[in-house]
This record gives C-alpha cells, structure tokens and sequence, in this order.
C-alpha cells in the first residue's frame, strides 16, 4: 500500500512558479509510476504530467508542455512538479497519483493510489 501526501500548493501571480511536492510512504514506492492530475471546480480531473517508475521516462499534457517538469528521488519516496509560466486557467486542486505500472497512464481511472490534493489558485 502507498501513501501520498501533496504540498506546495498556494496563491501565485500569473506567470508565476509554484513547485508541488509529493511525499509517499510505503516500501514499494519505486514499483510504482506517478502522475500529477488537476481539477477545477465542475470539470472532470485531467492528466498533467507522468514519470515512470524509475523516472527515466516523463510524459506532459500539451498544455504544459515546456512549462512543468516532473521529477522523482525514489531515494527519499518523493515525487516533484515545478510549474512555470502559470495562467489563471490552471487555478485547481492538484492531485498526486499512483499507478503500479511501468509508465504512467493518462487515464485517472488507471491509478490505485490517490492523494488528497493541494490547492493552487494562479491570480491574474
């Protein structure tokens, strides 16, 4: 079983970076590939980067693309998102995600371990 905590999440300006932390428990954290959802208030959760499991292999939704990067310390159970450049549109509760796969999935309903999510609201 895996544990996933989020942090890092807050007010920042347009434009602005915020770097998400997610901190996870459990001995088997490096089997696992992660990925960073988002959820505004009425949408569904969507995809916003991925890393495989032994982090040599990241994958981006398009509209951050060259924005974000996602990372990992398998040492430390850690997995990171620094988020660059951010518009008001991508003001949401982050999510942090677990998938007993080799690379992350898109799909949300393909994770098995969910955190509690960290708000991030980008001002214009």
């Amino acid at each position: 079983q895996v544990q996933l905590v989020e942090a890092g999440g807050g007010l920042v300006q347009a434009g602005g970076s915020l770097r998400l932390s997610c901190s996870a428990s459990g001995r088997t954290f490096s089997d696992y590939a992660m990925g960073w959802f988002r959820q505004a208030p009425g949408t569904e959760r969507v995809f916003v980067a991925g890393i495989s499991w032994s982090g040599g292999s990241t994958s981006y939704a398009d509209s951050v693309k060259g924005r974000f990067t996602i990372s990992r310390d398998n040492t430390k159970k850690m997995v990171y998102l620094q988020m660059n450049s951010l518009k008001s549109e991508e003001t949401a509760d982050y999510y942090c995600a677990g998938a007993r796969m080799i690379r992350p999935p898109p799909a949300p309903g393909s994770y098995d371990y969910w955190g509690q999510g960290t708000q991030v609201t980008v001002s214009s």
